[in-house]
């Protein structure tokens, strides 16, 4: 198992992080233009769904847990040749967030169970996808 973290301080606030990480328009912007379909209601449907050199491809799981401005969490399956639609074959991403005086911590943990799941370093800005989240809020 892999459980992969990162963690950014963004200087906006715990609302603001919040609509951009929830929120589809925003999702889109810094997530290489992912369309995110869910109604984060608990147990329902999520996907997210973008196109790459011609191809599109989609990521789909279910809600697992929804406090709002304070935590989320979902798992999803990316299908690919050979690999079966099944619960071991499915990662969970969990989003964490703490409000500090002028600005919110925020935590991304990912844990991946599939074979081949690679343990990581902590990440942060130098991400480029937390970068753009972060610059997205930011300014």
């Amino acid at each position: 198992m892999a459980k992969n973290i990162s963690k950014l301080t963004i200087n906006a606030s715990q609302q603001q992080v919040w609509e951009a990480i929830t929120k589809p328009e925003l999702v889109k912007k810094w997530q290489y233009g992912s369309e995110l379909t869910t109604d984060w209601k608990v147990g329902s449907k999520i996907s997210f769904k973008n196109e790459w050199e011609g191809k599109v491809f989609e990521q789909y799981g279910t809600v697992l847990e929804f406090n709002p401005e304070v935590s989320l969490r979902y798992s999803l399956f990316f299908p690919r040749p050979g690999l079966e639609d099944k619960p071991e074959n499915y990662f969970e991403m969990e989003y964490k967030l703490t409000p500090n005086e002028n600005s919110t911590a925020l935590e991304i943990i990912h844990v991946d169970n599939r074979q081949g799941a690679k343990q990581e370093a902590e990440q942060g800005e130098e991400n480029p996808v937390l970068k753009m989240l972060k610059d997205l809020i930011e300014n």
